[in-house]
């Protein structure tokens, strides 16, 4: 037998194994064969298997790749789909006729066998699919007033209260990819037309009357709800002043209400607290109604949380400040601070700043809107009694050095303390005032250290802010271009940005504690002024009244002089010393010229 016949050899693995005695020529055959076998030698018989075991693998490849081939043109088939129709008008009429009619079916079967729901099944489902197509005309926002022409709007506004939720979240889904921001803004037109259809058919009334039955326990609701809230905000963000119409058809109460309900933190009480600080930006009607609605109280109620707890997740520390956000819009408005008083507001924020928690930086924030301007008079009397010097001045002294996590900067926290004493110093009287300038003697006056400290610091960032401005201006000049008065605005921007206003602050309480009367301070402050003359900017500028602009201040190096504009009157101090020098004489200038009753603001300083 040859090595072919080997090859060629299938062993009987069917056949049972034969006992001993037994004959035929099975025996001779397996005899023979295993007498080849066992004659070959150990070389010959690796090859043997080497060349039954390719052979095996061989077979199998072609199998393999036949398989392979069967199953590409089988996917193939199932991955075939009928082209899809061309987008354009006719296509979209073609569409929108489809959607009433089967809407109008669905209606007349509904009213037709109101208890009977297999005969309005088959037309539900689908009027559900064509509201599905309608999604690729999101796609084409150029053809938005065919919705509008052929009354689509309406249909489908009409269908938010349809009793069926999940046809109503259908057309939420719809309104939500119709007024996709990014979809509004590559049509203006458009858009227009679509923002102005949905508002004349009163849609957030809709939205919110939908929403009030949705049960947020079905995720298919939940994200109702959330598609619901993008509208909103999609809305708000193309045309701001809707904000006003919005709040006043039951959409406030409702944030309000949801903000306030006793659930487990979710997305979509996330988005609740981000709406709110929307629509209380730049609006002083919205501010009205919520206080009207005992807001403030309802968000004091959830800000107490975070007094001695931080938030758990990036999420809700978002909705945290969100919420602080909606407290500083509606504290702009002088009729919600008595409210923000009587709701023992300054109380949790005096508490939340004790507490040194995530929240203290906000609630810095908050007590800034609260007291500023006359109308924070009432509250910075109320801080005083509550013990808040004893808070605020530890954060004079020293900025806190963990706020990455709450994403403030140094310079923003100063900014926020020393607004805070200056409205301090503008707005008490009597035994407050007092209190709060025998501060600034306490521990060998290391407040008024830290105030000269302050502004030095400042003083140089805006100095070499100055400098980059006025090369810049060099270089345009230079170019031939033209400073207009954008520009100049742009420039003035910058440097508040690089902290003029926290400058004018300090400049501010410099003034007031040399005029307190407290001999301590006073000379304190010179002596730091003095001691600092190495440091000494030399320089000229101004400070004006911000309301009348009548009273001027100017300085140099050698004289300070006061004009008043109406009758040119003027008066000359000694040459200063130092900047605080400047200050005293600004003050001494000031009361010399008090018959003029003009009111003294450092809003505008140039330093």
């Amino acid at each position: 037998m040859d090595v072919g016949e080997l090859l060629n050899y299938q062993p009987d693995r069917g056949a049972k194994r034969l006992r001993n005695g037994d004959g035929g020529a099975g025996e001779d055959d397996n005899s023979r064969g295993g007498k080849q076998l066992k004659g070959l030698g150990a070389r010959e018989l690796a090859r043997y298997r080497e060349a039954e075991g390719g052979a095996e693998m061989r077979e199998t490849e072609e199998i393999t790749e036949d398989r392979k081939m069967i199953l590409e043109k089988l996917m193939d088939q199932d991955g075939e789909e009928p082209e899809a129709e061309p987008i354009d008008e006719s296509s979209v009429k073609k569409m929108i006729l489809t959607f009433e009619k089967r809407s109008y079916k669905n209606q007349e079967l509904r009213i037709k066998f109101p208890d009977n729901p297999e005969k309005f099944m088959e037309s539900e489902l689908d009027l559900n699919d064509i509201i599905q197509e309608m999604h690729v005309i999101a796609t084409m926002p150029d053809l938005y007033h065919l919705l509008v022409e052929l009354n689509a709007v309406h249909s489908l506004l009409g269908l938010l209260g349809h009793e069926n939720t999940d046809v109503a979240i259908a057309v939420v889904d719809l309104l939500q990819e119709l007024t996709d921001i990014d979809t509004l803004h590559e049509s203006e037109e458009g858009a227009e037309v679509l923002i102005d259809a949905l508002l004349e058919g009163q849609v957030v009334a809709l939205l919110v009357q939908n929403m009030e039955r949705l049960n947020e326990q079905v995720k298919e609701e939940a994200d109702g709800i959330f598609n619901t809230l993008a509208i909103i905000e999609n809305m708000a963000e193309f045309r701001p002043g809707l904000c006003t119409e919005a709040a006043q058809q039951g959409l406030m109460q409702w944030l309000l209400k949801r903000i306030k309900a006793k659930m487990p933190f979710d997305a979509n009480k996330l988005y609740c607290s981000e709406i709110l600080a929307i629509l209380l930006q730049n609006n002083d009607s919205t501010r009205e109604l919520l206080g009207e609605m005992d807001g403030i109280d309802v968000l004091l109620q959830q800000l107490s949380v975070f007094k001695r707890h931080n938030p758990n997740t990036a999420e809700e520390q978002e909705m945290m400040e969100n919420l602080f956000d909606a407290l500083c819009s509606c504290l702009m408005l002088p009729s919600n601070r008595d409210r923000f008083l009587k709701g023992e507001g300054l109380q949790l924020m005096n508490l939340m700043l004790r507490e040194k928690k995530m929240s203290r930086t906000s609630a810095l924030k908050v007590l800034d809107h609260a007291m500023i301007g006359p109308e924070g008079a009432d509250n910075c009397h109320k801080f005083v009694d509550i013990l808040g010097l004893r808070t605020i001045f530890p954060l004079f002294m020293k900025t806190p050095k963990k706020m990455k996590k709450t994403g403030t900067s140094e310079k923003e926290h100063e900014e926020h303390v020393c607004s805070v004493i200056a409205s301090m110093l503008r707005n008490l009287k009597s035994q407050q005032r007092t209190r709060l300038h025998n501060k600034f003697t306490e521990n060998d006056c290391e407040k008024v250290d830290r105030l000269m400290e302050l502004y030095f610091k400042y003083l140089e960032a805006v100095q070499q802010a100055d400098k980059r401005i006025e090369g810049e201006k060099h270089e345009m000049v230079r170019r031939g271009e033209i400073l207009d008065d954008s520009m100049e605005d742009e420039f003035y921007l910058r440097r508040l940005d690089a902290g003029l206003f926290v400058l004018q602050l300090l400049c501010y309480i410099m003034v007031e504690i040399s005029n307190s009367g407290i001999s301590q301070s006073t000379s304190r402050a010179s002596e730091t002024g003095r001691a600092t003359s190495s440091k000494r900017r030399r320089g000229r500028g101004s400070w004006s009244s911000s309301t009348t602009s009548n009273l001027v201040f100017s300085f140099s190096p050698f004289f300070v002089v006061v004009h008043t504009k109406p009758h040119q009157n003027s008066f000359t101090c000694e040459p200063p010393t130092s900047r605080l020098d400047c200050c005293k004489a600004f003050l001494a200038c000031f009361y010399h010229l008090k018959e003029s009753r003009l009111a003294f603001s450092p809003q505008r300083v140039h330093a």
